[in-house]
């Protein structure tokens, strides 16, 4: 049993809340270590789906106590059961959580978003802060999916993890006509994680159209199995590229699906997976904390490069050298002309935190993600 860091109890006193998150992540395990006596309605259950689809009223009748919390999972499995939460929210000002692996059926569905009258969350795969005895080199490996962390069968449970829920799931939930086709682009990007993406170009790999391309790109943002980083393109004296680039939402899976051997420590794929690594993190630790920063990268027509821009107050460099020198801050002091950002980060497997001229941070990645989780790189 893992202590996850989204605390649905307390974001809940607030408000009705809907939580994505991909399969495996531990939204049935979260519901029942966090919402003890809550009322439970499991959409996977035959039963209970019959019965909601033939009386939706039978939630109402079986609210007997107001401040009960309700929970409907896989609520994707039955979009219409929306317009009965939101009569009920108005109506009994009953609270409700809502969970799912993908809010793409009911966004694509016509299905009613309760307008504003429940909140978005997301859970993903283990953090940092998650896991009492981390280990890089196992995380990198393996991932960070509950059931899969540090198995001894983990490269196992990854192929049929790929295998069952990215390719024939997603078919089942009609995301996609051509499994195929969607195969072949989900290897493609495993392949290219963490890289710019020339739309036409990688359509023309896979072999689809550039709307196709488009719309397996969203399904993977809707279903929260990837991440779009932006390029950010504020800065004046040097011009910026503007191709985006794409990340899956987990390590494991990612070397799962690129087919890739055993990461050791400072070799190429060490580097790729470290950096992946530090990206999903931070992007775990803005959504946990309902921190409504944009995450971006930042490359110049010149080649300059910073690994990671939140908003406009910390660029972020990740190298995973075990002696950051001054080759390594080509990007931050580029950036830093631009007197844009207010504090430029390095984090990297030094030994030792230090602050090399310029004001440059370079952080041992255990310290920067020990402050990153108690709040004081990121506000």
């Amino acid at each position: 049993m893992y202590q996850r860091k989204l605390n649905m109890l307390e974001l809940l006193k607030k408000k009705s809340f809907m939580l994505f998150g991909a399969r495996s992540t531990g939204k049935t395990t979260l519901i029942e270590s966090q919402l003890h006596g809550a009322r439970v309605y499991d959409l996977l259950d035959d039963e209970t789906f019959k019965m909601l689809l033939k009386r939706p009223k039978i939630i109402e009748e079986e609210a007997l106590d107001a401040k009960q919390l309700i929970v409907i999972d896989e609520i994707q499995k039955l979009p219409k059961l929306l317009d009965e939460v939101q009569r009920l929210i108005q109506k009994k000002n009953l609270r409700f959580l809502l969970t799912g692996s993908s809010a793409r059926k009911l966004k694509h569905g016509g299905a009613n978003l309760l307008a504003g009258r429940a909140w978005l969350a997301g859970l993903f795969p283990l953090s940092f802060s998650e896991i009492e005895s981390f280990d890089l080199l196992t995380y990198l490996n393996t991932g960070g999916l509950p059931h899969i962390y540090g198995n001894s069968e983990a490269l196992e449970e990854l192929n049929a993890y790929v295998n069952v829920y990215l390719r024939e799931e997603i078919q089942a939930e009609s995301l996609v006509r051509q499994l195929g086709a969607f195969s072949e682009f989900l290897d493609m990007v495993a392949l290219s994680n963490g890289q710019e993406i020339n739309y036409a170009s990688f359509a023309s790999d896979c072999q689809i159209s550039p709307s196709t391309l488009k719309n397996y790109f969203q399904i993977l943002e809707d279903t929260l199995i990837g991440l779009k980083l932006p390029a950010y393109t504020k800065t004046k004296k040097r011009k910026a590229i503007t191709r985006s680039k794409h990340y899956l939402f987990d390590i494991g899976v990612t070397r799962a699906l690129a087919k890739r051997g055993e990461i050791v420590a400072y070799s190429e794929l060490f580097g790729a997976a470290f950096e992946h690594f530090i990206v999903l993190e931070v992007r775990a630790y803005l959504s946990y904390n309902r921190l409504d920063k944009g995450m971006y990268y930042w490359r110049s027509l010149s080649q300059m490069e910073v690994d990671l821009i939140i908003e406009d107050e910390i660029a972020l460099e990740i190298k995973s050298s075990g002696l950051v020198s001054e080759k390594h801050f080509k990007g931050l002091r580029a950036l830093q002309e631009e007197k844009i950002h207010k504090r430029f980060i390095v984090v990297s497997t030094d030994s030792v935190k230090r602050i090399v001229a310029g004001g440059i941070e370079v952080y041992p990645w255990q310290l920067f993600l020990q402050e990153l989780w108690t709040g004081k790189i990121i506000e």
